[in-house]
């Protein structure tokens, strides 16, 4: 065939081959992989598979494809089978537009291979010959599968392993081994599919029946536990299950997720284009397999369901647009923010959610955990917090905020309503959905969020939300925080606040610090210019617990804090400059 696949199958009366390569190019799924395979006892070995890697475009476009095979040893041409199987898959892949999706592209060549196999298993050349398949194309933060036969495809994760295929063998015991469906056996080709989402440090692994045969579940798993080289991996595996007594071949693919592409905003934002938005279900209904137990919230966006999940029994917490609330467009535009920031950022203070596997979801809502505490609000309520304890949820929310602003995310939203205090004596930052992320479509001007209280100066002139109004809102959120009280006084919805300078956090607590005092109050300037440089700053102030320092900034050019004046400005120079030219011409 064209296309290389490395590593190849082992050749007949070889012992075993196997490769190793990295892919580093930055933004790309960075996988690496390795193969080994075992002769045993029999005459020949019908195993093959592989990985192929592609060039950098394949790649971006179609991904990666690893695939065993398993010729059936009934057939006179069983390895020739499996060979060609393989091939004709990775070439078909291939040639297909990347926009049929990954499981389609590699349906489509292997129905026409089966065809052709099963027309050949009529003659005398290749009688009767078929093979099992087990394949996976890697593309994105997803795994796509095919399957048929009783090779199989397993995921090791954080300790465990799972299989992820079923075989197509007789049930009765003493008939497991005859296949029931396989390329070759049928004229028309049934395949299972199926999705995985995947995660770094994942470990993907592609086994014949002369290794799953021989070795259990527990077995395996030791072997992949160990995380020794994938090539070292993949031969330990088939060794240990000829030294185990196998009788058959014994063959195995094992890749390694070692960084995952940034998840693609468009990308996830065309994945809800197709769900619709529905009323939130009442307690006691169910939606794809999520159990509604009791209503949590209904906000003025969202509306919280906690929610018994049917497939592992954990609770979580179901959030569903509030209906009316914002255009169907941005409705999307926030789900999709929260999916991506959810899966971007890294830190113990901000709440991620899960994501939903597509073939399951049919409805526009986020799955989130169901933490045990309470909202910021509902303690300051109760009572404001000794000043030991409101320092360290102090710092630890100025670390979520810091967190999202190292990705150039915005919350925009930020108060006490908005963050969860665990039983735990944790803390997190919840509702990303309003979220500004860098370079992506925005809002509308009417539907720009925030909360009125919360929100800074510039926010009423226009400004949509930046690191130094984030500050402002977090200052508040402390201010409140310690004191139970509104720096500004209470603001009703769509009323502008009148900003003075900020009160002193002393005058209702007394027992309040100075440099606390005036760390929380150098936040909440009305001036952007004279708040702290960025929140870092504001962190180093609330760990130190000494005198501060606010540095001096280099002024914001006029395209970060106003590009609709920026291009207001640049358009009327650029009429102005024609003019001239036009005048001077003649």
């Amino acid at each position: 065939m064209g296309r290389e696949l490395d590593p190849h199958a082992c050749g007949r009366g070889a012992r075993t081959k196997g490769m190793a390569e990295l892919m580093r190019d930055a933004g790309e799924l960075v996988v690496v992989a390795g193969f080994a395979s075992l002769q045993g006892p029999r005459a020949d070995n019908q195993d093959f598979g592989g990985v192929h890697l592609g060039s950098a475009l394949e790649r971006a476009r179609h991904g990666v494809v690893a695939a065993i095979a398993d010729g059936v040893s009934g057939g006179r041409a069983g390895r020739a089978a499996a060979e060609l199987a393989v091939h004709s898959l990775v070439e078909g892949f291939y040639q297909m537009p990347d926009t049929l999706g990954a499981a389609r592209a590699m349906q489509a060549p292997l129905v026409a291979y089966n065809r052709w196999l099963h027309a050949q298993g009529k003659g005398a050349t290749m009688a009767n010959s078929a093979t099992t398949l087990t394949a996976m194309a890697l593309r994105g933060r997803r795994a796509h599968l095919v399957h048929v036969g009783d090779s199989r495809a397993w995921r090791f994760a954080d300790g465990r392993l799972a299989c992820l295929t079923t075989d197509h063998t007789r049930p009765e015991p003493d008939l497991r081994h005859v296949l029931i469906r396989a390329l070759g056996i049928e004229p028309e080709l049934r395949l299972d599919h199926a999705t995985i989402e995947l995660a770094a440090r994942d470990r993907l692994l592609l086994t014949t029946d002369g290794v799953h045969g021989v070795l259990s579940p527990a077995r395996i798993a030791a072997i992949l536990a160990r995380e020794e080289s994938v090539e070292a991996t993949a031969r330990e595996l088939v060794e240990a299950a000829i030294d185990a007594g196998g009788g058959d071949n014994a063959s195995a693919v094992v890749v390694d997720i070692v960084r995952l592409p940034e998840p693609d905003h468009d990308g996830i934002l065309a994945g809800l284009s197709g769900l619709p938005a529905v009323a939130p279900p009442g307690v006691g209904e169910s939606i794809d397999g999520f159990a509604i137990e009791r209503v949590l919230s209904e906000g003025r966006y969202a509306v919280l369901r906690v929610a018994r999940d049917g497939e592992d029994g954990n609770r979580v917490v179901l959030k569903f647009p509030r209906p009316g609330a914002l255009s169907d467009r941005a409705i999307r535009l926030a789900f999709a923010r929260e999916m991506l920031i959810a899966q971007r950022v890294s830190s113990p203070f901000v709440l991620a959610a899960h994501p939903v596997r597509p073939e399951r979801q049919t409805a526009l809502y986020g799955v989130m955990p169901l933490l045990a505490g309470e909202t910021m609000a509902a303690r300051i309520a109760a009572r404001v917090p000794t000043l030991k304890m409101g320092i360290e949820q102090a710092i630890r929310l100025t670390r979520a905020v810091a967190a999202l602003h190292r990705l150039e995310v915005i919350h925009r939203d930020i108060k006490p309503d908005n963050v969860m205090l665990t039983e735990d004596g944790g803390l997190k930052l919840i509702d990303l959905g309003v979220a500004r992320l860098p370079r992506v479509e925005d809002f509308l001007g009417d539907e720009i969020p925030g909360t009125p209280g919360f929100m800074a100066p510039e926010q009423f002139e226009g400004n949509a939300g930046d690191a130094l109004t984030e500050q402002f809102a977090l200052g508040v959120t402390l201010f409140v925080w310690f004191t139970g009280k509104m720096p500004f006084g209470e603001q009703e919805a769509f009323q502008r606040p009148r900003f003075g300078v900020p009160p002193r956090l002393a005058s209702h607590r007394p027992d309040m610090p100075s440099w606390l005092d005036e760390a929380i109050r150098t936040a909440i300037q009305p001036d952007p210019a004279a708040r702290f440089g960025d929140v870092i700053e504001l962190l180093r102030a609330l760990e130190g617990g000494g005198p501060l320092r606010v540095t001096q900034r280099r002024a914001v050019p006029l395209m970060q804090r106003n590009p609709l004046a920026f291009w207001q400005v640049t358009s009327a120079l650029l009429a102005i400059a024609l003019i001239a030219a036009l005048l001077l011409r003649h």
